[in-house]
Parts: C-alpha cells; structure tokens; sequence
C-alpha cells in the first residue's frame, strides 16, 4: 500500500471549525454507542467534516474531529491516513474516479483515461479553475456497465469517449446530467436489449400449476406400468423370476451346472485331458542354491484353544502356585504388593 500523506503546508487552511450541520450530525452519531465509545463514530465524523472542507481533509479538520470524539490527534490521523476514501489534498469541484481494473480496461477504459489526461492533466492535478480533479481507482463494483467512472458520489456508467466527452461538458457548463448508465440501458440489463421471459404465457397465469399436471401425468403413467406388470403373471400364479444378471445364474455361460442340467458330462474330455497336461501347469521357479528361508520369530500372538480339561498354562504375568510374583507392580489405588506384606494408601501394613 503506498504511504498516504498529508498535503504540504502551503496548502492547509489556517484553520477549521464544525459547521452547524456537521455538529448536530456529529452529536447524533456520538449518540448511537454507549458511554466512553465515542470514537466509533470517527469514520462518520471524517465523511463529514470531507464533506464540508469541499471533498478533502486538512490537518485542522482532522484535528476538529479528534477534539469532538475526545480523542489523541494521532489516533484520528491514522484513520484518515489508512482509508483511501479520505482525500489528503484539495479536489476539483467534481471529483472523478477512474476505475482502471480489467473488466473496464476490457471495455475500453483505455480510451476514457486519455480523455481525462488530454481535458485535465495528470492524476490528482485540479484544473485552474477548480472544475476538475482524477484519479486512478481500484474496481469500483459497477462491472456489468463497464467503463464507468465515480464522480463525486454519483456512478456515469456504458461510457464512451463520444457520451464522455458530453458530460464533461455538460458539467463544466452546470447543466444537469443523467447519472448511471449513458446509453438508456435500465440497470444492468443486457446490452443489446431484453431478448429473455418473453412469452407471454410466464404473466397470464396459464402456467400456474403445470407442475400439478405434471407430476399427475407421470403418476397415471406408472399406474398403468403396474398394471400391466400384473397382466403378464403367468395362470400358475407365479411371476417369473427375473435374472440376477450375473452369467453364471443364466443360461448364457457353459457352466458345469448347466451341462449337468442339460444332461451332459458336467467336465468335459477336453478339459479334463488339459487339466491333466503337466506342459500347462503352473510353473514354480525354482530356489536359488543355499538360499534359507526367512527367520520366524518364537513367539505366537494367536491364542491357541485349549482342550477340554487341560490346565490353562502359565503366563508371564500370572504367577505360579505358592510361588510370589517376580516383580512388584504398584496397584491402581496407589498401595503396593510385597511377598506377605499389604500396604494400603495409609502406609498401614499387616
């Protein structure tokens, strides 16, 4: 972001004080937060005080505002400083705003900005008689009408340099001008004109309820599905089944159970003579010499089921008969077990 700076000395009034208007605004917007959070009406206050100082902020305004809010100068400044709503040096009487990002760079921009540079010179430059001032923005959300251009609080949008250059003029005359879009567009509709929702049928009402008909319409057709569903059972009573789709339950694959439903040998000579063939069996490659089989570890982590009346065996952590344990292990309720010995958590033996 780039440093934004106060104008140079030579440019700042002597003073400023709260008109009227701004004083009873200010008040009325003190007035919205609680006690001692006045300093959340600065941003107001500044739009405010702008306003009256003709489209910018001198240092005594800012200071104006700081003294109203009760606040350090410095705290207001850095408001003011932060927001590039804020102008830190004198406008012209009508302030442009050039949107330069691309949606309008795309729809001719280009040729908006040399109208600006050729009619007022350079950005931030005010014309000789205060008419004028620009500057180079970021999108200002108007892309649908594209190029367009923000003059003082007002949106001029669909420009061209020809409908441009007329409401320069017609500004510069102080005659009145259409603010939005230049070209008699209504909003943001399509550029070369409605050509959508137009048959008439989507106003009269007639098409209030299709979906009723609809949805009727499909209901009677799968009721007449069903019907005829039923109609095809044979007279046993019993529908047949239909196939799962998978080839083995068909008839379409040569299957062992349909040659034996058929009547045929269910494995064929053939197959079985191949089956037979020691050329077509899997060949096992054979092992390198002294090669030793992977090391197996001794210890078994599946359980082995134990036959009816055999001892469970011993485990490492069950301790054998009359024999105490190997290692003490502390309990959960903090006591310890020695050899003949309990210890609970008062430290009482017995």
């Amino acid at each position: 972001m780039a440093v934004r700076k106060l104008a140079p000395e030579n440019m700042q009034p002597g003073s400023f004080v709260l008109s009227p208007e701004t004083e009873a605004f200010a008040d009325k917007e003190i007035a919205k937060y609680p006690p001692g959070r006045q300093a959340s009406a600065v941003i107001a206050l500044l739009t405010k005080a702008q306003e009256q100082a003709g489209g910018w902020l001198p240092r005594k305004a800012i200071e104006a505002v700081a003294a109203k809010l009760d606040m350090p100068d410095i705290r207001v400044m850095e408001v003011a400083t932060f927001y590039t709503m804020f102008n830190l040096e004198p406008v012209g009487k009508y302030f442009i705003q050039f949107c330069g990002t691309t949606p309008c760079v795309l729809r001719g921009a280009g040729d908006i900005k040399r109208v600006l540079e050729r009619r007022i010179g350079d950005q931030n430059h005010v014309t000789p008689d205060g008419t004028f001032s620009w500057l180079e923005v970021e999108c200002l959300g108007a892309c649908s009408n594209a190029p367009m251009v923000q003059i003082n609080d007002d949106y001029y949008e669909d420009l061209t340099t020809e409908n441009f250059e007329t409401l320069l003029d017609d500004l510069a005359a102080g005659r009145p001008v259409h603010v939005g879009s230049q070209i008699g567009r209504n909003r943001s509709e399509p550029f070369e004109g409605v050509n959508t929702l137009l048959d008439p049928a989507l106003y009269d009402g007639s098409v209030v309820g299709a979906w009723r008909k609809r949805f009727e319409e499909q209901a009677k057709a799968e009721t007449g599905e069903a019907a005829a569903a039923v109609a095809s059972v044979p007279q046993d009573g019993k529908a047949a089944k239909p196939p799962s789709g998978r080839a083995t339950e068909t008839d379409a694959a040569d299957t062992p159970a349909k040659r034996a439903k058929e009547g045929e040998r269910p494995i064929s000579h053939t197959d079985q003579k191949e089956a037979a063939d020691p050329s077509k069996a899997t060949k096992v490659e054979p092992k390198e010499a002294g090669a030793q089989p992977a090391p197996q570890s001794g210890k078994s982590y599946v359980a082995t089921p134990k036959k009816e009346g055999e001892a469970v065996p011993a485990s490492p952590t069950t301790p054998e008969a009359g024999k105490p344990p190997s290692k003490a292990k502390g309990r959960r309720d903090g006591s310890e077990s020695k050899p003949g010995v309990t210890v609970d958590k008062d430290n009482k033996s017995s």
